[in-house]
């Protein structure tokens, strides 16, 4: 009988510590809990209708019926996409909240925000790259400048007299980058938003606008803009007649881009399912011809290629903000 209780003994003691051990260690607790197990929310720090929301909606879309649970996307705006940023970047790093980032708050705030309250690099996961796209080079109908190197050469003869429109801060340092490639001289002249950015070229304010596809594509459909360049490697669906900055000598492809991100901190096994599933919808035909349509090339890469280019593209914007004085605020 005094034989039985000490196994019995030995056999509680080593199950309490067993137990112990696995209440105090995350990686065994979160391995053994099933994700997800209730709806997963998709953030997206710009307001709804743009690129980045429209991406975030077709992966949240695709997304659900593959895990099992709903998906459901919200949109949290403000302070240059910083607002919704910092809400993932302080949410549970339990795979439950996710951020669908275009390059603004991830890349380029570094070099536009003094006091970010964010780190892109250490308070967030990256998981995979969703889509990219490029920005289009744009000028008035009555413009005399029939292709990029017309409109170089112009703004040499005339610098003081040349100027661009630009939405953001973000396209002001693409736009300056493109200066700096192509020897384009041309003061920059900023605006809220697109539409403001656009009309700015609509009634001659300014000379030329960078802007990406969407907001002008009926404008130069209808003949009211002329596109002289765009930014990508290769030319887009939606534009053939419009060369590339590379095809017209320009060494020089950009683009902006979207991708889906987690706090720091979630686990791995999470972080890798959400990756594949994000690589296998970019895939999908009908999503292909979907983006096809908005000028958006999709991804899907790894999450390493993805923390690759956020990691190279974060000094390349502040060192372009410090070149052309653009001053953090």
């Amino acid at each position: 009988m005094k034989t039985s209780l000490f196994f019995s003994s030995r056999r509680h003691a080593l199950l309490s510590a067993v137990l112990a051990v696995a209440a105090l260690s995350p990686d065994v607790s979160l391995a053994q809990a099933p994700w997800p197990a209730k709806a997963v929310r998709i953030v997206v720090p710009y307001a709804p209708g743009g690129a980045n929301d429209i991406l975030a909606r077709v992966v949240a879309e695709k997304l659900a019926p593959a895990l099992g649970q709903p998906v459901m996307v919200e949109n949290k705006p403000g302070a240059g996409a910083a607002v919704g940023t910092e809400f993932v970047v302080k949410a549970a790093p339990d795979g439950y909240t996710l951020l669908m980032a275009a390059s603004g708050p991830i890349v380029f705030n570094p070099a536009l925000v003094s006091k970010l309250a964010y780190n892109p690099i250490t308070d967030l996961a990256p998981i995979s790259l969703a889509g990219t796209f490029p920005m289009i080079l744009a000028v008035h109908e009555a413009s005399s400048a029939k292709n990029f190197n017309d409109l170089v050469a112009q703004s040499k003869a005339n610098a003081d007299k040349t100027n661009y429109s630009y939405p953001s801060a973000s396209f002001q340092l693409v736009m300056e980058l493109v200066k700096a490639k192509s020897g384009l001289k041309a003061l920059n002249v900023p605006y809220q938003g697109s539409a403001p950015s656009i009309n700015a070229v609509l009634t001659q304010e300014v000379q030329m606008t960078l802007i990406d596809s969407g907001p002008i594509a009926a404008l130069v459909k209808s003949g009211k803009l002329r596109a002289l360049a765009v930014t990508s490697e290769q030319r887009l669906a939606s534009y053939p007649q419009v060369p590339t900055l590379k095809e017209q000598g320009i060494d020089l492809a950009v683009n902006f881009w979207s991708g889906l991100l987690a706090p720091a901190g979630t686990p791995a096994p999470i972080i890798k399912r959400l990756q594949e599933e994000v690589a296998r919808i970019m895939a999908l035909p009908d999503v292909a011809e979907r983006m096809a349509k908005l000028d958006i090339r999709p991804v899907g890469g790894s999450s390493a290629d993805f923390a690759r280019t956020i990691a190279a593209e974060i000094p390349l914007w502040k060192q372009v903000a410090k070149d052309n004085n653009i001053k953090p605020e």
